[in-house]
């Protein structure tokens, strides 16, 4: 059984390499103090709504991982409730990966970033591709983005946490550009 949140990434062996390595006695103490959360937050919201891509982690039976990027329209990852969230899954190259490890291993992990801001946030879930809810896919897709939009991906989310901004370097998008030299 899990004491903590965070316990999600913090396994016996990662705790044991924490040991070793001098830094689980900062990571015990944090979880005691702040530990990770599990409801989607006002800010949490607000973060995901300025994100137009993400990347997504899955993996299959074996374990094997695999990444993915997902983009779209900025908020095009949505809020559906306190703990889930949604997005039209767009045509794309047709290898079907992260789908097909889906249907072995429910288990992902997002990873979203604000390169101008040093900001990193880390979502951990459990998802499912739902084919056959037209008024959920309708809900979630943009009618001004050029994409097709087959399926839906809802994710329940086990646990998110904000990263420290160390060794991000600041990346700017041509919108974000094209705004400061106004």
């Amino acid at each position: 059984m899990k004491k903590y949140v965070s316990d999600i990434a913090f396994t016996p062996a990662v705790k044991a390499w924490q040991e070793k390595e001098g830094s689980r006695q900062t990571y015990a103490n944090m979880a005691a103090r702040r530990d990770w959360q599990k409801k989607i937050t006002a800010d949490l919201a607000g973060f995901v709504a300025q994100r137009d891509s993400f990347y997504l982690a899955t993996a299959n039976a074996e374990g094997q991982p695999y990444i993915q990027h997902r983009g779209g329209p900025k908020g095009f990852l949505k809020v559906i409730d306190d703990e889930t969230f949604a997005f039209a899954d767009f045509a794309g190259n047709r290898q079907f990966i992260s789908a097909g490890n889906l249907s072995e291993n429910n288990k992902v992990h997002l990873f979203l970033m604000d390169y101008p801001n040093r900001t990193r946030v880390k979502i951990w879930g459990e998802a499912q591709m739902i084919d056959d809810d037209l008024e959920l896919l309708d809900r979630l897709k943009d009618n001004d983005y050029k994409a097709r939009p087959e399926r839906v991906m809802v994710i329940k989310v086990t646990a998110w946490d904000i990263n420290c901004p160390q060794h991000i370097t600041p990346r700017y998008t041509t919108e974000e550009i094209q705004g400061a030299s106004l």
